[in-house]
């Protein structure tokens, strides 16, 4: 029988998927769903005894239908002389001992039932595992279940009478059973009795955590969670860690309380009813800087968000106070913004690890969720400069409210960019504060989905449920999903279920439309003392020193608020969110107000020229059209002159030389929508092989980023915006596909790029490309709309900077943004160029060509780029006209590529002695002084 017992050893549990004889029921784990095994590695039955093998086999020969398909299998296999691990054997041996000790080795019959039995446990545990968050006790008021409809699984055990759902009965509840190896419920020991499984799965999954990871195609990642939640003891706090959670609820919540007293009738939306926010969020960062994690990027909507300004990020407190004056006034230009949108920039020491820790908050407008691809492009970039590529040292906080977080599209926008290779962060914490309404729209009302977490699942992050009136289970969450982030490099959601003490904001009546959820929340009693009445219960306070603990911080608030009187004057500048230490001046002034010329050398050119046109990598195959592309660029580089991709090629490279970083973005970018660019080799022969000349331009140059996006323009331009938030020392584009595009990434334009420095004195300097012309595509992929963008400028033809030297620098200083339609391929060079020689940061609109890029006429000469030239803001008439003004009839003024449709047609009518054609290149700001001799504008244009 020794064969025998070598082949039995393959008998692994994962083998038995399901066991099913006649006069079985037909067990159901959900409605229209068969009861079937986990589809993972997961041990149900082994046994090594020879009798029990024995009277298998013979059973077998007998009648190979009188026994399961996997021993017919394996006896088959055996008989036809396979071998197989001794190693497996000795696991088989351990299990005959079970066997035995329950009378079950001799008989295939008892052997069955105790894999049915076994099976039934298995599918217990596993719908515990997946479904146990629907039953858990998440709502701190009680009157909501998790889902939408109220709906509750029948086939979870809650009770002790739905075991027959499982083919299981009251008599088996003292039965001994094996744990699978996918369960930690048993802690040391290997088998336990079916109640007591149930009952230590009741307090995993049914209490005030609710998992949701199930869904996650990873067996190491559920084990790993598994093993967090389910090991017995793992939640135990020691009595220093309860008071210090007990210290950051009161700050939490006195901090609204007086708010509350002293402006009773202000807008400030507080976090009643999800104080335990503060201490979450401090735990997160407690245990992320414990890991290593030095700087923390955080974006947030309105509620709460002065708290955490005040309990975080550690704003001093009268700076928050005076906000509440309404004879403050503003110190810097601009609209300014409210108190509740402001960001905030603050580096200290973490007390619970005694490392130095940066924290920042990103400013962001009313439209909720749009900051969060912002605070993944800046957290991309922050991690990019200190060369962090697995994210151990930055990493990003996203908080949402409930109904934005499932409402608003660019969420699911942003989740997308988290695993891409040019976007990644390598896992953001999201905290939803889930107080079960939206404004006044109830969740049945605000979304499809049970939870308003279900978007997270489309890349795999684990969502854990938590009742917010419950603060060490929340602090656990959060601990936990910080280690998560740090183990995974994956994102994870923290469900904080909570609920609204008062209306949308404190002026709103909420009892007209939730009369009886507010009726519930009248009565209850707040976390704040639900927590200390336990800790004073057990002993680990004393009700003295809760209320000492309130005394403090009552007067720590009340010497801010009587030192916030004496402030008179709001200085925007001191809540900037990204500073940029050495640019400006102390008072954040530029430094001065000049701009060199923006050429380059002809040996810079021609290098940066001959690079482009060459494969620098060995034994590397490209495309016969893309060899016919290189070798034109090579003989216009021979020619002197350039074409728009060459112009491109040599301002991006330029600055690589001078240690500039370059990131270009956007659809399809790196080939260029209209196979222009070409940034990005591919080999033919060899799949996924590529090569970017343009990071071998020098052996010491700053790199090149150039990625395709996602089908995304939100996201992905709020990412660029972020990025570019960073550094000023970087040259950080976006290209729409189309120019039209920009449309769906409107509130990014209109909110952060448009108005970004009058609300919170930011400077930026993105650049977005946006292609521009009709060129027979119809209504669609033709116009980008460049009246939207002269609408928005700043620009005041009343008022502008005295006529000096610094005349056009100190112009686009006062603007908010420049707007530019270029018609060469040098003053495109030399745009680009000027947006990091100016001594401060404007966000660039450039209006694209698409003709022009292949256009014969559209080329510029080196001499038009070289040391000592510029950008020419208007080009004036050049030609025959301007030799004879005298005969000019008419003067054109014209933008762009139709600058070449009128030198044709006015050709073909010979009137270039009678009609003048001046090219406006840079069209917002465009405010131009009178010449000396009083000549109309016309003319000075004309005689430029």
């Amino acid at each position: 029988m020794s064969h025998l017992k070598l082949f039995a050893a393959m008998v692994q549990w994962h083998g038995i998927k399901t066991l099913r004889k006649p006069g079985i029921a037909r067990r159901v784990l959900f409605h229209g769903q068969r009861y079937v095994s986990s589809g993972t590695s997961e041990p149900f039955l082994s046994g090594s005894n020879s009798n029990y093998v024995e009277e298998m086999y013979y059973a077998w020969l007998e009648n190979p239908q009188s026994v399961h398909k996997s021993w017919d299998l394996f006896f088959r296999n055996a008989n036809a002389g396979q071998t197989y691990d001794p190693h497996l054997a000795d696991q088989l041996e351990r299990k005959a001992s079970f066997l035995q000790s329950h009378g079950l080795a001799q008989t295939p019959g008892k052997a069955e039932k105790l894999v049915e039995d076994h099976l039934a446990v298995q599918s217990l545990i596993r719908v515990y595992q997946i479904r146990g968050h629907h039953v858990a006790q998440l709502d701190p008021l009680g009157i909501l279940d998790a889902d939408l409809d109220s709906f509750v699984p029948s086939d979870l055990i809650t009770t002790i009478d739905k075991l027959g759902f499982y083919g299981l009965h009251e008599s088996d509840l003292d039965k001994v059973f094996q744990l699978p190896t996918t369960t930690f419920i048993g802690g040391n020991e290997n088998s336990l009795s079916l109640r007591e499984i149930i009952k230590r799965l009741e307090n995993t999954y049914c209490q005030h955590i609710g998992l949701e990871f199930m869904f996650i195609n990873d067996v190491e990642q559920c084990q790993w969670i598994r093993q967090k939640f389910e090991t017995p003891g793992v939640m135990k706090f020691t009595n220093e860690e309860k008071r210090t959670l007990l210290a950051r609820l009161v700050r939490s919540m006195r901090f609204e309380d007086f708010l509350a007293r002293k402006w009773s009738s202000e807008k400030r939306f507080g976090l009643e009813g999800c104080e335990v926010m503060i201490p979450a969020l401090k735990t997160i960062i407690d245990k992320s800087s414990e890991m290593g994690i030095e700087y923390v990027i955080m974006g947030m909507p309105h509620r709460g968000r002065l708290n955490v300004l005040a309990n975080v990020i550690r704003k001093e407190l009268e700076q928050i106070f005076c906000q509440f004056d309404p004879k403050l006034e503003a110190a810097d230009e601009g609209s300014g913004d409210v108190k509740y949108h402001l960001g905030m920039y603050h580096e200290r020491i973490n007390r619970a690890t005694n490392k130095k820790i940066t924290l920042s908050l990103m400013a962001n407008p009313s439209h909720l969720e749009a900051v969060d691809p912002v605070v993944q492009g800046k957290t991309k970039a922050e991690q990019f400069y200190r060369g962090d590529t697995a994210g151990k040292k930055v990493m990003s906080i996203l908080l949402h409210g409930d109904a934005a977080f499932a409402g608003q599209g660019v969420v699911y926008e942003t989740f997308h960019l988290s695993d891409l290779p040019s976007y990644t962060t390598n896992g953001t914490i999201h905290v939803v504060v889930n107080n079960q309404i939206g404004f006044t729209t109830d969740p049945r009302m605000a979304r499809s989905s049970p939870y308003p977490t279900d978007v997270a699942r489309v890349v795999n992050a684990p969502i854990f449920h938590v009742n917010a009136d419950d603060p060490e289970a929340v602090m656990y969450v959060c601990s936990v999903a910080a280690e998560w982030r740090n183990t995974f490099n994956k994102d994870v959601v923290v469900d904080l279920v909570c609920y609204r003490r008062r209306g949308h904001n404190e002026m709103d009546e909420p009892m007209f439309t939730q009369p009886l959820m507010y009726k519930q929340i009248h009565k209850q009693v707040p976390v704040l003392k639900k927590y200390a009445d336990k800790l004073i219960a057990d002993g680990t306070v004393t009700l003295q020193e809760f209320e000492e603990e309130i005394a403090k911080y009552d007067r720590i608030c009340e010497e801010a608020y009587t030192r916030s009187k004496d402030n008179k004057i709001l200085h925007i500048k001191h809540w900037l969110d990204s500073p940029w230490p050495g640019f400006f001046n102390v008072d954040g002034e530029p430094k001065s107000m000049s701009c060199p010329p923006t050429g380059i050398s002809e040996d810079l050119l021609t290098h940066i020229g001959n690079v482009a046109s060459s494969v620098p990598v060995k034994d590397f195959k490209i495309h016969a059209g893309l060899s016919r592309i290189l070798r034109a660029r090579l003989e216009m580089t021979k020619n002197r002159v350039v074409d728009w991709a060459l112009a491109e090629y040599m301002a991006f490279g330029s600055f690589l030389k001078e240690g500039i970083h370059v990131r270009l973005s956007g659809q399809d970018v790196e080939r260029g929508t209209f196979s222009h660019r070409h940034h990005v080799l591919h080999d033919q022969e060899v799949d996924k092989r590529t090569c970017v000349p343009m990071n071998h331009l020098w052996e010491q140059q700053a790199p090149y980023t150039v990625c395709n996006s996602s089908l995304s323009e939100y996201g992905v331009l709020g990412f660029e915006l972020g990025f570019a938030m960073a550094s000023p020392n970087a040259l950080v584009c976006w290209e729409a596909q189309f120019g039209d595009f920009h449309n769906t990434a409107q509130c990014i334009i209109d909110q952060f790029i448009s108005s970004g420095q009058a609300k919170w004195v930011r400077h930026n300097g993105i650049v977005l490309l946006l292609p521009h012309g009709m060129e027979g595509m119809g209504p669609e992929h033709s116009s980008a709309r460049p009246e939207r963008f002269l609408q928005m400028s700043n620009d005041d033809s009343d008022a502008y900077p005295e006529f000096t030297e610094q005349f056009e620098v100190s112009q686009l200083y006062e603007c908010n943004w420049i707007v530019v339609n270029c018609s060469t391929p040098a003053n495109y060079f030399h745009v680009l160029r000027r947006q990091i020689l100016l001594p401060f940061r404007k966000p660039l609109i450039v209006l694209t060509p698409k003709s022009l890029l292949r256009h014969p006429e559209a080329k510029s000469s080196f001499d038009e780029m070289v040391s000592g030239t510029t950008f020419q803001r208007v080009i004036p008439e050049n030609g025959l006209a301007a030799q004879a003004p005298h005969e000019v009839k008419r003067v054109i003024f014209c933008t762009g590529k139709v600058y070449y449709d009128l030198v044709k047609e006015r050709k073909n009518q010979d009137l270039e002695k009678q009609v003048a054609i001046t090219r406006l290149e840079q069209v917002s700001s465009l405010i131009l002084p009178k010449t000396d001799t009083g000549e109309t504008l016309s003319k000075s244009l004309l005689c430029l």
